[in-house]
């Protein structure tokens, strides 16, 4: 599954994963405990794939920045939970992603990234490439 049917949904805590569309906005289920949920057009939603950390250079994709977590902990969880101290946090994103913007990228982005990269882990959601990327290899 890629991360185009992964969301964070304001005020829900966790990730979803787009099940239908219906008129009024979708069905999400939850990655944390399975449970669906109905969430209005109306609702903060981003979309894992849509969503970019700052750099100093540039915006990095955050599956770019799951790919970079995932090699550093060799496909395993991260070797910090996501409720570590701010300092903590930011050695570790540092280890990560050494030009990240320290004065845009906040501890609280931090938090998030790793608690996400530890959901979709647990749920096995392990492939960070592009699909378009393998889509074009394919064809070759």
């Amino acid at each position: 599954m890629s991360l185009d049917k992964i969301l964070s949904i304001g005020g829900k805590p966790g990730l979803h994963r787009l099940v239908t569309q219906t008129r009024t906005g979708f069905v999400a289920e939850s990655l944390l405990d399975g449970k669906k949920i109905t969430v209005s057009i109306r609702s903060s939603v981003s979309v894992l794939s849509e969503i970019a950390i700052y750099t100093l250079d540039e915006e990095l994709p955050l599956r770019e920045v799951f790919l970079k977590i995932q090699v550093k902990e060799k496909g395993g969880k991260t070797s910090i939970p996501h409720k570590s101290e701010k300092i903590a946090l930011e050695e570790y994103f540092f280890e990560i992603l050494p030009n990240y913007d320290e004065d845009r990228v906040y501890a609280s982005d931090i938090k998030k990234v790793i608690q996400w990269y530890n959901i979709l882990h647990d749920n096995g959601i392990t492939d960070f490439s592009d699909g378009e990327e393998t889509a074009s290899t394919e064809e070759e």
